[in-house]
């Protein structure tokens, strides 16, 4: 029997769920959140359905972003945001609470928590706020 998939350890889609509505409940709560908050729509809902459909495929779940939207090419379509240390940083702690408050398994935390921050230092597009 082949080892549980981030996606089973996490709960399956109502873990996947939870994680990102709590993910996208602190981007509203937290006013050092506010730059990368800025960058969404007024209403979550597209974006909590995105955010859930992609991470259902990457935690080896049912590859549902790609089914619907194909290819996710995160760095092309976040291009059009001015995305530096300062938003990634934001971003990061929003999901790091997240993490902290959805999944108890500190190991399984951890290797989520540095996937999460290698993606987001991929996505910076700013000169000069390179990670170091």
């Amino acid at each position: 029997m082949a080892d549980p998939t981030v996606y089973q350890r996490l709960g399956g889609a109502e873990g996947v769920r939870r994680l990102v509505q709590r993910f996208y409940a602190l981007m509203d709560a937290l006013p050092d959140a506010q730059g990368v908050r800025d960058m969404h729509p007024a209403d979550l809902a597209h974006s909590e359905d995105s955010l859930f459909k992609f991470l259902s495929g990457w935690f080896g779940g049912p590859p549902l972003y790609m089914q619907e939207r194909g290819h996710p090419r995160l760095r092309l379509r976040h291009m059009p945001f001015r995305i530096g240390a300062g938003e990634r940083d934001a971003w990061m702690r929003c999901m790091h609470q997240a993490l902290q408050e959805q999944v108890a398994d500190e190991a399984l935390r951890g290797g989520i928590e540095q996937a999460f921050a290698e993606m987001a230092n991929h996505l910076v597009n700013q000169a000069g706020t390179e990670p170091a």
